[in-house]
């Protein structure tokens, strides 16, 4: 074609051949050459100027239109479970396209917010144009930062709030959010590195003053990308549930099922009672009956609420609030198991011999209703003599024989010995307006240990009960530890005076031995803390491979179906197992769900960690607020770690944690021995290591990041001299010869290095 085409017939040749757009693509088409050229180059610009067509690079596209290899972005999950993209950089007037990713096998997972490059195929659909198929992921989704807006004359900056992180990022004069100086916001990045090799960044969030007290968990929130806000619909379903009736449940109604939680409970998920065995065939046995909330009759497969239940993965417990894994209409009213009300239920009737061990397990899918919701401290005073008026009428016929049978399911576990790991947990009281008042060891009662061993019992119940039906499920996995880290436990025990045996299978008794040595000393807490952390991190897992800390073949989460969705699986499978009625399939186990068990193992487990990380990572908060006015105070302490950078000491009357930075240990230069754990002055001799007992200096706390900083004045009551004079060394000390022996912390006796 040598004459020139109108605007109209490129307008529909590109929208014919989306793949050819260049303007070479195009002058071939119409067969134009020389100096016609440049004409067809005046209309391809017209057509831009008047925003029917966008130039990318040499091509020109119709942006209405995508071609058949695109770069898009995640948007996320549908009701349904199905994944959307979308353009990367939309040009067009007309709404966004919609985009079903369609996956196949071996093609990564993708996340909101990755870039992928894939290949679209156009498609006549209710709710999509196109269906793309991955050809590979460009990127991640943009990394997000959270920490203090800094307002400057070209924009801002932003001082991140993670501790250990000390570049900041640029934010364009644009890209403010209208945020205050000050400000505690939420970025991300928007650009590659600015002047001074900074990231660019843009703030989407502000959460105001980082300084407010009731700030500290929602930085946690935000940092962790928890889920603090319920969709619409899942409020809606849960809002519309109703009231159990009895129908075709067994009726426990009769039963005097208590509760016993905490006094702060914001939840009661599990109810027990015990009795006498009246068998004749079992002299001395009990009978255990646990009660669960049945989440399962609200929370069905698919539902609005499964698919938010199952991204959230559990609840997340700060000392402020709560992000819960479902709505408070359920896990506050109708999935709670308050005190004179009827509630559903899935309840297991255990009987075990004297010596606790289990004999026979009944489900049963119930309605009961609990005589009373009590808690630790009440319980335990009344088995203790000193009942109040609500644990007295109780005291005979149910809390003394709950007492009897954890007595008999102690005795099982002294025999099975288990890791004995009883670790001292401190609880974090605040005011009413979210201020710390106070920093103390929580109480550990039989109180706890009894409601602890009956779930455990139940837990081993329903996984046996499971395996013996063949149906699949959830398995709570506890993996032997790591040959290198068991090492590494065995060199800290042996710098502390006590001994691990080498050459020999490792069992929880070798450990509860070390633990028994420990106990009773200075030492006891540094020995627990370093056997936890020679531990694998338990998950979840469609396979059966025990568990190793509890000392037990078979083990599932069955007792906390409203904080915890590994529970919520269980239960469907139980459903499905007994075929529990009025339709096991609407609220049983389904085929998709056992298809993607492992795919839901991996997500539930993730979303655990990463929970754990901001409840800990919040309790730094509160702690280092709780001493910033304390700054300049001296503290007892013990080091529980050693790093090249410095040394970590956990203090005393708290628990808090602080780094004592190796830069300030004095001018000499001190060698880290990783395999040791020890830093060693060059000159001095100096050596710092684990469990050694310390007196430090508050140097600085930053609550916004929970970092403490300590100044070492004294390590095994040896003073250290200031930086910068004697070269480290404590003071009084004469230099070290060569094979120096450094003692061991609070033994008495001496180790050659």
């Amino acid at each position: 074609m040598s004459q020139l085409p109108t605007k109209a017939d490129i307008l529909q040749w590109i929208a014919d051949n989306p793949a050819l757009t260049s303007k070479r693509d195009v002058a071939k088409a119409f067969g134009i050459k020389g100096a016609a050229r440049i004409d067809l180059k005046r209309l391809l610009k017209e057509l831009e100027a008047e925003g029917h067509l966008t130039k990318r690079k040499r091509s020109y596209d119709d942006p209405n239109r995508l071609p058949p290899v695109s770069v898009l972005r995640v948007v996320g999950t549908d009701p349904d479970g199905d994944l959307f993209l979308a353009p990367h950089d939309w040009q067009g007037d007309e709404p966004e396209p919609r985009i079903l990713f369609i996956p196949k096998e071996g093609d990564p997972a993708l996340a909101e917010g990755d870039r992928v490059l894939a290949r679209l195929t156009e498609v006549e659909d209710e709710d999509h144009s196109h269906e793309g198929r991955l050809i590979r992921r460009l990127s991640t989704g943009p990394r997000k930062v959270l920490g203090i807006f800094r307002r400057t004359s070209e924009g801002g900056r932003i001082e991140p709030i993670d501790k250990g992180v000390d570049r900041e990022w640029l934010v364009p004069s644009g890209a403010t959010g209208d945020a205050r100086d000050g400000e505690l916001v939420e970025a991300e990045q928007s650009g590659p590195k600015g002047r001074m090799g900074l990231p660019k960044a843009k703030v989407v969030t502000r959460l105001g003053d980082p300084g407010a007290a009731k700030a500290v968990s929602l930085i946690a929130i935000h940092q962790h990308g928890l889920r603090d806000e319920f969709p619409d619909d899942a409020i809606a379903e849960a809002e519309a549930a109703e009231p159990p009736v009895l129908g075709e449940r067994t009726d426990l109604r009769d039963l005097p099922l208590v509760t016993i939680d905490p006094s702060d409970a914001r939840d009661h998920d599990d109810a027990c009672y015990a009795h006498a065995d009246d068998d004749p065939k079992n002299p001395g046995g009990h009978v255990i009956w646990v009660a669960i909330a049945d989440v399962a009759a609200y929370v069905t497969p698919g539902s609005a609420l499964d698919r938010e239940a199952l991204l959230r993965g559990n609840s997340t417990y700060f000392p402020d609030r709560v992000v819960p894994m479902l709505p408070d209409a359920l896990s506050g009213d109708l999935c709670s198991l308050h005190e004179g009300v009827e509630r559903a239920c899935i309840a297991v009737r255990m009987r075990v011999t004297e010596d606790g061990r289990l004999i026979e397990a009944l489900f049963h899918r119930g309605l009961m209703r609990s005589p009373a919701s009590l808690h630790y401290e009440e319980v335990q005073a009344a088995f203790d003599g000193d009942p109040n008026d609500r644990t007295a009428p109780l005291l005979d016929d149910v809390i003394r024989p709950l007492y009897a049978a954890y007595g008999a399911l102690r005795r099982a576990r002294a025999a099975r010995e288990p890791l004995d790991l009883d670790l001292p947990e401190r609880r974090i009281e605040l005011s009413e307006t979210g201020e710390v008042t106070s920093v103390a060891f929580k109480d550990r009662l039989d109180a706890h240990r009894l409601i602890e061993e009956f779930m455990i019992l139940a837990n081993v119940a329903t996984a046996e009960e499971l395996i013996a039906r063949r149906v699949p499920l959830l398995f709570r996995v506890h993996e032997e530890p790591e040959a290198d880290r068991i090492e590494s436990l065995r060199e800290t025990a042996q710098a502390s005076g006590f001994s691990l045996p080498k050459g020999q299978v490792l069992r929880t008794a070798a450990l509860n031995r070390l633990l028994r040595d420990a106990a009773g000393t200075e030492l006891s807490e540094l020995i627990s803390m370093s056997t936890l952390r020679a531990m694998q991190q338990a998950y979840y897992a469609p396979v059966h491979l025990g568990h190793f800390g509890l000392a037990l073949r078979s083990y599932a989460h069955f007792t906390s179906p409203i904080r915890r969705y590994a529970d919520l699986v269980v239960h469907r499978a139980l459903i499905t197992a007994h075929g529990w009625g009025p339709d096991p399939a609407k609220d049983g186990l389904s085929e998709s769900e056992i298809e993607l068990l492992d795919a839901t193992a991996k997500a539930i487990s993730e979303a655990e960690r990463r929970s754990m990380v901001a409840e800990r990572d919040t309790n730094d908060r509160y702690l280092a607020a709780f001493l910033a006015d304390q700054v300049g105070a001296e503290f007892t302490g013990r080091i529980s770690g050693v790093q090249a950078f410095g040394v970590f000491v956990k203090l005393d009357e708290t628990g808090a944690d602080g780094l004592i930075p190796v830069r300030s240990l004095g001018a000499e230069y001190f060698r880290y021995d990783r395999d040791a754990q020890v830093l060693t002055g060059t000159e001095s001799g100096t050596e710092i290591g684990l469990g050694q007992r310390v007196t430090v200096r508050l140097a600085e706390a930053v609550p916004v990041t929970g970092g403490l900083t300590l100044e070492l004045l004294s390590i095994e009551g040896e003073r250290m001299r200031p930086k910068g004079r004697g070269r480290g060394r404590p003071s009084g000390a004469s230099k070290p010869k060569k094979g120096k022996l450094r003692k061991a912390p609070g033994r008495g006796r001496a180790k050659r290095r």
